[in-house]
């Protein structure tokens, strides 16, 4: 049970704690529970945009939405997407890409990178079917953050411990907790399609997309960083979400030949 709480603690902005204490040393622990805690910021984004829907047309909700999501999560992902564009953007050396993802500022690659993706995310949610957005988007949460998490399975933590952001680096999952994490990231999307069964086609071609986007970034990480930080598992979670959507999208475009399903 704490290290449920630990891992919503971590990723949201829910008093968790004041359940009971949490000790620090499990946060180390939860890898496998990011799932869970998108469970909770996925679930309550789409119960949000679904409120919002009743009143405001798809693309007023949406953004109400994910708004919501970033007064949720304290905007944790979009600040490690903004340090890493900065770091990968200006930073010529592994030293120096580290230095600038460090930095607390921001700049022009991450303010950027934050402006286009904030636009592309609400625009590619708003334009699915309105019925299918809130279910897409609490299965999406979830399986982006089990696909982010496997960053720690295949990389090193590429500072010193005592050089974490949050003094913490994360223990990797045995075959046990690698089953549980994936089973966690899958379990919104299967129940999604059994609820909605024309949603089925979708969500299996969506769901290989942030594996390749997974994928493509460990191997990317592996030859600039030879590691990885929070902040390239931030940047992969709200990568990993985006192609998500973009595949949802296009999967419903190709097979409607419009944007609009009745």
């Amino acid at each position: 049970m704490k290290k449920i709480l630990a891992a919503i603690d971590f990723f949201t902005r829910l008093p968790a704690w004041r359940i009971c204490s949490i000790p620090p040393r499990l946060y180390k622990r939860v890898v496998e529970l990011w799932p869970l805690a998108g469970w909770v910021t996925g679930g309550l984004t789409a119960l949000a945009i679904c409120l919002a829907m009743t009143v405001f047309p798809p693309f007023v909700s949406v953004t109400i939405g994910f708004a919501f999501r970033i007064l949720l999560t304290g905007a944790l992902h979009e600040d490690g997407l903004a340090d890493f564009a900065d770091g990968f953007g200006g930073g010529t050396s592994r030293r120096r890409i580290l230095e600038i993802m460090k930095d607390s500022s921001i700049g022009s690659y991450g303010t950027l990178t934050l402006i286009f993706y904030v636009l592309l995310l609400i625009a590619t949610v708003s334009f699915l079917p309105a019925r299918w957005i809130p279910p897409i988007v609490a299965a999406a949460d979830p399986w982006s953050k089990s696909c982010a998490a496997q960053l720690i399975n295949f990389l090193p933590y590429a500072r010193k411990e005592s050089e974490a952001k949050n003094r913490t680096v994360y223990e990797r999952m045995s075959a046990s907790a690698l089953a549980l994490c994936l089973i966690c990231g899958a379990v919104p999307a299967v129940c999604v399609s059994w609820l909605q069964p024309p949603l089925l086609h979708p969500l299996l071609i969506s769901a290989l997309a942030p594996v390749c986007v997974i994928i493509l970034m460990i191997l990317y990480l592996r030859h600039k960083l030879g590691g990885y930080t929070g902040d390239c598992c931030g940047a992969s979670a709200m990568l990993c979400e985006l192609a998500f959507y973009l595949t949802a999208l296009a999967t419903v475009h190709i097979h409607t030949a419009t944007f609009h399903i009745p």
